[in-house]
């Protein structure tokens, strides 16, 4: 009798273990440029992505596994130079003058932002303005798990008072609370809640190239996404309806793939229903 209790207290602490393991594993994320020059993607906390920031050519990816509890943003800058040290400047989305960020870029940047859990969320913001197209398309997941973010590009339909200007072209559009600070543009004050604080003449103008984005500070119903045991591919210059893919646990994934399971999830799964009935015989 006793030899029994300890081999099932023994196989529900495997148990347990195991179901932990499957709810809690890392997210693998891919970064991929389709833009026609280089791009150097920035992403902050980002210990997990090549220290925070790096150079990513056209037709470019790469790939980082990030831990469940991540929370953080990952954005791209254009017009970079930098030096053999790292050090240097870029148009736009700019973290002062290093190559890898280690705090927030400079305004206007378009925004990929995740918070990882049982249940990850993630949007795509233009809420501070808008330098780059940009998707997140979850794979693998189960869920909503529905793609975020841009199908055209902002900047040439870009009002011309909020256009950010450079060697005679627009190279990002500004937020029209950047520009002209109102409490309406900004949200706050007598519109600082969601029943006050409605769209705009240039916040439709954000959503109509972004429609799954957010385009000011209350646009949640159709801008905020959730997704569990997802991995994310992350695109510059593609739009929402373009699949995208991505090779990891041995398998190539592509965006809007009915698989679900990675061969490791579906091995786990048959071994808690071995345990299960172990249990169930002692």
């Amino acid at each position: 009798m006793a030899m029994e209790k300890l081999m099932r207290a023994s196989l529900l602490a495997l148990l347990c273990f195991i179901l932990s393991g499957v709810a809690e594993s890392s997210r693998v994320f891919t970064i991929i440029n389709q833009c026609k020059t280089v791009i150097w993607p920035a992403v902050t906390p980002g210990d997990s992505f090549g220290g925070g920031g790096f150079a990513l050519r056209p037709g470019q990816s790469m790939v980082f596994t990030a831990p469940v509890g991540w929370s953080g943003r990952v954005w791209g800058r254009t017009d970079c130079n930098f030096d053999a040290s790292g050090n240097g400047s870029c148009a736009t989305g700019s973290c002062g003058t290093a190559l890898k960020c280690g705090g927030s870029g400079a305004t206007p940047a378009s925004l990929a932002e995740f918070t990882l859990a049982a249940k990850d969320f993630y949007d795509v913001s233009l809420v501070d303005g808008f330098n780059l197209p940009i998707t997140i398309k979850p794979v693998g997941g189960q869920g909503n798990c529905s793609a975020a973010g841009c199908d055209g590009d902002l900047r040439q339909s870009c009002p011309s008072e909020l256009a950010v200007r450079a060697n005679g072209r627009t190279v990002a559009c500004r937020s029209a609370c950047d520009v002209f600070d109102t409490d309406q543009y900004c949200c706050r004050g007598q519109f600082g809640n969601p029943a006050t604080c409605q769209p705009t003449f240039y916040s439709k103008k954000f959503k109509a190239a972004c429609p799954t984005a957010y385009s000011y500070a209350y646009d949640d119903p159709t801008s905020i996404f959730t997704c569990s045991d997802a991995d994310y591919i992350i695109t510059f210059c593609s739009n929402t309806k373009q699949s995208a893919c991505s090779y990891h646990n041995n398998q190539l994934v592509c965006s809007g793939s009915s698989s679900s399971s990675s061969p490791i999830r579906s091995g786990l799964v048959v071994l808690l229903l071995l345990l299960i009935g172990v249990l169930a015989f002692y």
